[in-house]
């Protein structure tokens, strides 16, 4: 499925999207891809509507077109189609392409892409130096020929990202058709990833980019390394009428994106044949090249290997989580274990004290473990105001804590009793991040409290009578959450726990 334009819409992680996406246990269905939403931040509602009511449809919505979830925009009289690439179309084409599923979004603010290092800047910097010092300590031929060999590396960084399922927008605007649809079965794309090349797992275009890398630096050292560069352009004609017979005879169609590189290979080669006649032999320069194509080739292997590991970690991780996702299994483990009756479903209690879905999370403030934990309660209390009631089970006995602690619990009651809930939530929250008394005691009013702590005694009574030692543990409605789920799978399945009557 292709929808790159919505998620750069939504301001989603790309890769984070389509990872979820896959891993769903409904994938590819529509179920599944508003289930993605959901867990990205981007509340939505899905309908069967049909399309005489879609005039009554918000200015944006998302539908099915062409067999592709898109973000459908109404300008004026016309529709604005975003996946794989924008188009306007009449409604009468909107109507015949698409199914009659739409889903109506809702943006929040956690529906922000998770943005990891960009390398593009760096990459660019490095760029603007070797043209400026081109350009300055150079001659013009010099300089257009490290142009040439910069535009190499880009359009090679370009496919090599893509390789690995980084859609390129280079590469899509020079190798797209005219739909979206196009995309996926384009000469491009049929050359690039059904090239059967393979040493050591590179593949012809991965020597593209060792070889426009070494010429780029190489290109640093003319005019002393012209002879060595004039060597490797005439080489490079092997190459040329390689990738010539292979899309001529082999795959019979031809690649656009290939055909540029072959022409920066002819410039080249032009300019290296025509103008660096003077030329001077140095054994010295010819092993500093070896060495320099060796660090090259190992560095762009080394990637290679690993990103190739990564693809298959990703493609049996998002395997395996479509099981472990399902929430007929995760709900046949949650009840298993015998349901757990609190008397005591007040104290601590925030969020919406009506809702159906109930969870109780056993800490204790001095454990380690339990930060993590009660960020995804609180998480979840953000994202579910609604739907969700939570309970801080704090265990403590006053027999065994000692004065500070004692402290501690006064003052957090202080605040829940006398404090809007919010406030409480940032005490607990503060105490996680910094386990500073003082800033606790300040956040109460400052004075020295001591509230009736008999409710808390009582509460961690229960949790004791229960079992419940260790911290932290989940409770939702009564069953502890099952051992063999880690504590965040639960953003998986509490839509469906909220939505599930039964439970």
């Amino acid at each position: 499925m292709l929808f790159d334009k919505l998620i750069n819409y939504l301001k989603l992680d790309k890769q984070e999207f389509i990872f979820q996406f896959n891993s769903h246990p409904n994938y590819p269905s529509a179920l599944a891809f508003s289930d993605t939403l959901n867990f990205m931040g981007v509340k939505n509602d899905a309908y069967e509507l049909d399309k005489e009511y879609w005039d009554e449809l918000p200015e944006e919505f998302i539908a099915i077109v062409d067999n592709s979830f898109s973000l459908v925009k109404k300008t004026g009289n016309n529709y604005s189609v975003y996946s794989e690439k924008a188009k306007t179309i009449d409604k009468q084409e909107l109507h015949q392409k698409s199914t009659n599923f739409v889903l109506l979004f809702e943006k929040t603010e956690n529906a922000e892409s998770k943005l990891a290092f960009n390398f593009k800047p760096v990459l660019y910097c490095i760029f603007a130096m070797v043209l400026v010092y081109s350009f300055i300590s150079q001659t013009l031929y010099e300089a257009i020929f490290n142009i040439l060999s910069l535009a190499g590396v880009y359009i090679s960084i370009e496919i090599f990202n893509q390789k690995f399922g980084n859609t390129s927008t280079v590469i899509g605007s020079i190798c797209g058709g005219n739909n979206a649809t196009v995309q996926t079965t384009n000469s491009c794309d049929k050359i690039i990833k059904q090239d059967k090349t393979s040493i050591l797992g590179l593949k012809f275009s991965d020597f593209s980019l060792i070889y426009f890398t070494g010429l780029a630096v190489l290109g640093l050292f003319l005019p002393a390394s012209a002879y060595l560069i004039k060597g490797f352009t005439i080489v490079s004609v092997i190459a040329i009428g390689y990738s010539l017979y292979i899309q001529a005879f082999v795959e019979k169609t031809f690649c656009r994106v290939c055909l540029l590189i072959i022409s920066i290979l002819i410039g080249q080669l032009v300019i290296s044949t025509l103008l660096f006649t003077e030329v001077s032999f140095g054994i010295g320069a010819l092993l500093l090249a070896v060495i320099l194509w060796a660090l090259i080739f190992s560095a762009v292997l080394y990637f290679n290997n690993l990103l190739t590991q990564k693809e298959e970690l990703q493609k049996s991780n998002a395997k395996n989580l479509r099981f472990k996702r399902n929430y007929e299994l995760f709900k046949s483990q949650l009840v298993q274990n015998e349901k757990i009756e609190f008397r005591d479903n007040q104290t601590f209690l925030v969020g919406n004290k009506d809702a159906k879905l109930h969870i109780s999370i056993i800490s204790n403030p001095y454990c380690g473990f339990c930060k993590g934990a009660h960020k995804i309660a609180e998480d979840l209390l953000k994202r579910y105001p609604n739907d969700i009631s939570i309970q801080m089970r704090f265990n403590y006995t006053p027999e065994r804590a000692n004065e500070k602690y004692t402290q501690l619990i006064s003052d957090l009651t202080y605040i829940y009793k006398n404090k809007p809930e919010k406030e409480f939530l940032n005490a607990v929250e503060e105490w996680f991040e910094t386990k500073d008394e003082n800033k606790i005691n300040i956040l109460s009013g400052g004075n020295p409290t001591s509230e009736n702590l008999d409710a808390l005694i009582a509460m961690s009574q229960e949790n004791s009578n229960a079992g419940l030692n260790f911290t932290p543990i989940f409770i939702i409605n009564g069953y502890q959450f099952p051992e063999k789920y880690d504590r965040e799978d639960i953003w998986y399945f509490v839509d469906e726990l909220i939505e599930d009557d039964d439970f």
